[in-house]
């Protein structure tokens, strides 16, 4: 029976300042990029990662920095999981490189790790990972693999802020990191994002890369008597009016995180006995992990179930979705990419049978309570996925 409720899949978090520095910013005449908002962000951002950081116009944005300032170019690799949205890819295929599509592992759906030193060529220049659902990568191990082959990382921690690995917080482990804030991520300014720079040999070229290639930046700090066009750049930063958003949002971090981490721990607690019962795998969250709860996925036995089970929660009044399908197999990525030896026969699973529930801050207890009761009321089918192995029973230990 049809909820008389909805529950969409998200809905943008506001804390209640963002009308009120929306306005001021339009008060103070100050509309363009780098201004007062801008730099109370960028403070609030930083402490929150540890390093220096410029605020961008997109994730996307952020990652396309980071291939210009690795100087890619035609013929260079650059390894990316092909479970993983398009950007991740696409900011290096504009510059002429070649996205090397590595496989996921089978538990926490992030770069198998144990598949990169396969995939590495003497074209190779960087290795890319996304901490997946905010969960991290095995970053100790793929930053060894960096080291003895000359390589770069670069943190797509599009889902990871707040999250942190081994004590650490993710977005401050690689050389460079693209933070986002798209109204999907935990915080929020309709679209919007960040470049961390945890290595200090990028930040003076990374200023010029994102004030359109000038030393505009040096000038306004009275280190040269005028600016010019010192480098490759774009039009990266945005404006005082997302950055006053974005303050309001990241000034009221720990309160959304809390109602999120309170949704995704009633998830996990409340479905565990069903999915236990059913042959579906939770999230796997690692003991040296901390996770932002930016999303909470179910992997369900198989394709049709997949499809069963969004179609029951839309109709109870749920709307869940499934999640990225492979990269590798995308037209684009035929197209500009190429598959490692090994192939990525685990993303191909998981696309197939992945299922996201809503989250997001404003969400309500009843709400959680309508999802959780639709989620429990299907049954899968007898005989479905076969022999019912989750992928993470199939992660070696």
């Amino acid at each position: 029976m049809a909820s008389s409720s909805w529950i969409p899949f998200n809905r943008p978090n506001l804390t209640g300042a963002e009308a009120r520095y929306l306005m001021e910013a339009i008060a103070s005449d100050r509309l363009s990029g780098d201004g007062p908002f801008a730099r109370r962000a960028t403070a609030l951002l930083a402490d929150l990662v540890g390093a220096p950081v410029l605020l961008t116009t997109s994730g996307t944005h952020a990652l396309e920095m980071t291939g210009i300032l690795l100087d890619l170019g035609p013929g260079d690799e650059v390894i990316v999981p092909s479970f993983t949205f398009c950007s991740t890819a696409n900011a290096y295929a504009l510059r002429g490189s070649v996205p090397v599509f590595v496989d996921c592992r089978p538990d926490t759906l992030n770069l198998d790790e144990r598949l990169v030193e396969n995939a590495i060529t003497d074209r190779t220049r960087a290795i890319v990972v996304v901490h997946y659902a905010g969960v991290a990568c095995e970053m100790d191990p793929i930053l060894d693999i960096a080291a003895r082959h000359g390589l770069a990382v670069v943190e797509d921690n599009a889902h990871g802020l707040g999250g942190t690995y081994r004590g650490r917080p993710l977005g401050s482990l690689g050389a460079l990191a693209a933070q986002s804030f798209h109204e999907t991520k935990n915080v929020q300014c309709g679209e919007g994002g960040a470049l961390v720079l945890n290595e200090s040999s990028y930040l003076q070229r990374a200023e010029w890369v994102w004030e359109k290639g000038t030393n505009r930046r040096a000038f306004f700090r009275g280190m040269v008597d005028k600016y010019r066009w010192v480098d490759l750049g774009s039009s990266f930063l945005p404006s005082d009016l997302l950055a006053a958003f974005l303050t309001a949002q990241l000034e009221h971090f720990e309160v959304s995180q809390r109602r999120r981490h309170e949704v995704w721990n009633g998830y996990h607690t409340r479905l565990a006995d069903w999915a236990a019962e059913q042959g579906i795998a939770q999230p796997t969250v690692p003991p040296d992990r901390g996770h932002p709860a930016h999303l909470y996925y179910l992997l369900m036995p198989d394709l049709d179930e997949r499809q069963g089970l969004l179609e029951h929660l839309r109709e109870h009044g749920v709307h869940a979705t499934f999640h990225y399908q492979p990269l590798h197999q995308a037209p684009a990525g035929l197209r500009y990419g190429r598959v490692a030896r090994d192939g990525c026969p685990v993303t191909e699973r998981v696309a197939d049978r992945l299922i996201r529930l809503p989250l997001f801050a404003g969400m309500t207890q009843d709400g959680v309570e309508q999802v959780v009761t639709a989620v429990q009321a299907y049954r899968v089918r007898a005989g479905a996925g076969a022999g019912k192995a989750t992928e993470q029973a199939l992660s070696p230990a």
